[in-house]
């Protein structure tokens, strides 16, 4: 008898048992009859008001209780999961995968894993997985929870979350989730399973989705630029490290700003400490500061836009003996790596905010946070590891 405490009663079993019922037999002898425990029988009757529920004709599209049950007699009969599927004018891989989902664990007196199918608790499995709404994997399983939260909190995205957790976990199936389900579980209201305010957590802090949206004209004319359309090959494959990209990122009212540097193979970032103003001679003074404490090898271009903010590139080329090259008016894919950058940034420093009060070592804080980061164009790995890799290898 299928009862409680058991997967529940297929369709055709409850339909048998509204059936008898409908006759003017007792809950009690109805459920007998139809081989239901007395208890669910008398929750359906109370759920339904005593009246039979109505409901859908079947679609075809899936397995019904009756091609369950000469699934289990050809089962039974030792006949083969393409002999069966012709027999029902359905798919090998339908016949394969029900047979694998829905029979019983472990394996029958034959010693045959295919004879533990048994076709009325195959149906229950199959109807209580098409049950909808269905509990969500962050909402009942705590320890996996628990480590996208913890992963929310370091400003790591739903993506790098859902690629790393199978690096962290290789051996653990359960420890698996997709990065949409982190952001249903952020984005939908009753998904359940993360704390509604970390969606602040996430780089946009909205918690909806809304399109990004265009950046605004870029400004000034700087004499002596070299164009990015005469950069080296090497720079645009990123195969050799040591080619930077850099930018501002502006505070309220335009008075403060800190500068981003990008290194393009690795994506390590460096920040630029200006507390005081912005203007062209405090940004070469530190970007030289910054490109000069690496290695020589790692000093190799600068690609930036056309910001007034570098009018100062040949005083930086002479110090480092670093190129600088100067993107297309309107083209802030040119600097890709930069420019996403800077979108996490402003996780840590908002738009419209004074940005001069951060010290250097917050900045530093915050710049070594971005770098152990896992980033799907270096497989995972983090830009520090992947700077880290190429210092061992040039030592």
């Amino acid at each position: 008898m299928v009862g409680v405490g058991r997967v529940a009663a297929p369709r055709a079993v409850q339909d048998e048992f509204w059936k008898v019922h409908a006759r003017g037999v007792r809950i009690k002898d109805a459920a007998l009859e139809a081989g239901v425990d007395y208890e669910a029988a008398r929750e359906w009757v109370s759920q339904a008001g005593g009246i039979r529920p109505r409901r859908r004709p079947p679609s075809g599209r899936f397995l019904s209780l009756l091609e369950r049950e000469e699934i289990a007699v050809a089962l039974a009969a030792g006949c083969s999961v393409r002999a069966i599927a012709r027999s029902l004018n359905r798919s090998a891989s339908t016949i394969s995968r029900e047979i694998r989902r829905n029979r019983q664990q472990g394996s029958s007196s034959t010693g045959s894993p295919k004879g533990s199918y048994r076709a009325v608790l195959a149906q229950g499995k199959a109807e209580a997985r098409a049950r909808r709404p269905k509990v969500r994997k962050l909402a009942q399983d705590p320890v996996l929870a628990g480590w996208v939260d913890q992963q929310l909190q370091r400003r790591w995205s739903p993506r790098q979350i859902a690629e790393r957790i199978r690096v962290v976990f290789p051996d653990d199936e359960d420890m698996r989730i997709s990065h949409e389900a982190i952001y249903q579980s952020l984005f939908v209201q009753g998904r359940g399973g993360l704390r509604k305010e970390l969606h602040a957590c996430l780089r946009s802090g909205r918690a909806v989705r809304r399109p990004r949206r265009k950046l605004g004209d870029r400004r000034g004319v700087i004499p002596g630029m070299v164009m990015i359309s005469e950069r080296p090959a090497e720079v645009a494959d990123r195969a050799v490290p040591g080619h930077w990209e850099g930018d501002l990122i502006i505070g309220k009212n335009g008075k403060s700003a800190i500068g981003t540097l990008v290194e393009r193979s690795t994506r390590f970032v460096m920040l630029l400490p200006l507390p005081g103003p912005h203007d062209a001679s405090a940004v070469a003074a530190a970007i030289i500061e910054a490109i000069n404490a690496m290695p020589e090898h790692l000093r190799r271009s600068l690609t930036w836009d056309q910001g007034r903010e570098l009018a100062k590139h040949a005083q930086i080329t002479m110090a480092t003996d670093m190129a600088v090259f100067f993107c297309d008016p309107h083209s802030p894919w040119q600097r890709g790596s930069n420019e996403n950058t800077n979108g996490l940034l402003r996780q840590y420093f908002p738009k419209g905010t004074d940005l001069s009060v951060h010290s250097p070592q917050h900045l530093a804080a915050v710049a070594a946070e971005l770098n152990e980061r896992p980033r799907q164009t270096l497989n995972w790995a983090t830009p520090a590891e992947a700077l880290n890799q190429l210092l061992a290898s040039a030592a």
